[in-house]
């Protein structure tokens, strides 16, 4: 038996994988389960993004090693996109290409963390922060989301030592598993308090296009923002292009220089084929996010107004599409009664940090009428009611 290293003892269970095991559990039992865990959207990537990759995996030209930082015509196309969702000119040079958001983000603090350095972070949120950390040899440092803050991080509770050593702060709005978003007063207090103390600012905004009654807006755009911002942008929730891994990074030219680096000892780039597929999502009319956006919406009204039929208290969220339902109970023995009792499998707010205690997240990633049949299974029972 090989010992594990002492970075990945540290290492929490991933929840996710946890959740396949419940799920695989009780179909093996039988039971059809309706899965409202992990956020992999149902709906099918775009026909012409599609298309295009058949074209473009037949090129011999693709089929080499493509560029570290990612096709020209790729960070142009990406350029583009912010200019026309978010009105912020960025240069192409100041884009890299990812192997999906969630690479990005786990490599950026292996570039600029130390032993012993903090990496602040929001909890709940997703895992990959706190682990990003320890597997930079770095301290995770969390700031707790709180309904009553409106799940927004009180900067003002971090101590002096921890500013001091503090290298990166994680942030992540429209937020997962929240779905809170941020306006630009808060997302000026962040452009300012990494300025002044010398951290970066990387914004995971991998919901950036998903929203109902809200306008998502970029971190880049408030001033400051390109002295301090590395923003992180994914095609996998935006045009369902979840198994494509394809997204990129953006901001300030420093934070870029570091993550490069380090993705040119690890990795050999994002396949061209794709990156093709990708500029066409990005370059195609803005109507394929409007329609996915009004599914969802309809979604999420099913959704919300059902569980408040069932006794829940819930507000109907501005983007992403989550819920983030308060149970008032265990998160973990709610989300085992549920699947236990009704077959419907929700995500276990303590799954992501301490501060999820007590809230389980449904994605709205099922058609409508598999909500309602979710609905139907869970009235009644004995949880709903607590």
């Amino acid at each position: 038996m090989f010992e594990l290293a002492e970075r990945i003892k540290k290492l929490p269970p991933y929840l996710f994988a946890e959740l396949d095991e419940m799920k695989a559990k009780k179909e093996r039992e039988g039971i059809r389960v309706i899965d409202f865990g992990v956020g992999d959207p149902d709906l099918p990537t775009p026909e012409h993004v599609v298309q295009e990759m058949k074209r473009a995996v037949e090129k011999i030209e693709n089929q080499k090693y493509p560029s570290y930082a990612g096709k020209m015509e790729f960070r142009e196309a990406v350029s583009e996109f912010y200019k026309r969702r978010k009105g912020v000119d960025v240069e192409p040079e100041n884009i890299i290409s990812l192997i999906g958001s969630k690479e990005g983000i786990a490599h950026l603090p292996l570039a600029f963390v130390e032993n012993g350095d903090y990496v602040l972070y929001t909890e709940p949120g997703y895992p990959v922060y706190h682990s990003s950390a320890i597997f930079a040899g770095g301290v995770p440092y969390e700031l707790p989301l709180k309904e009553e803050n409106d799940y927004l991080p009180d900067f003002d509770s971090i101590p002096d030592d921890v500013i001091r050593k503090a290298k990166i702060l994680f942030l992540n709005y429209p937020n997962n598993p929240t779905t809170a978003v941020a306006e630009m007063d808060f997302i000026k207090e962040s452009v300012d308090f990494c300025n002044d103390n010398r951290i970066i600012l990387a914004h995971d905004a991998a919901y950036s296009e998903i929203a109902f009654d809200y306008k998502p807006r970029s971190f880049l755009e408030c001033d400051g923002a390109f002295e301090c911002v590395i923003e992180f942008g994914s095609l996998s929730k935006t045009y369902n292009m979840t198994g494509w891994r394809v997204g990129y990074a953006l901001g300030n030219d420093g934070a870029l220089d570091g993550l490069l680096k380090v993705k040119t000892n690890v990795d050999s780039g994002v396949f061209n084929a794709v990156q093709d597929a990708a500029i066409t999502a990005l370059r195609g009319d803005d109507s394929v996010i409007d329609q996915n956006n009004e599914i969802y919406k309809k979604r999420r009204d099913v959704l919300v107004e059902g569980l408040s039929k069932l006794g829940f208290c819930v507000e109907k969220p501005k983007a992403t599409f989550y819920v983030w339902l308060k149970v008032g109970a265990s998160s973990i023995e709610f989300a085992r009664k549920l699947l236990d009792e009704a077959g419907v499998l929700v995500t276990p707010g303590i799954g992501f940090g301490r501060s999820g205690e007590g809230y389980v997240r449904f994605a709205l990633t099922r058609d409508v009428s598999v909500i309602e049949e979710a609905l139907q299974r869970m009235e009644g029972l004995e949880i709903v009611h607590q």
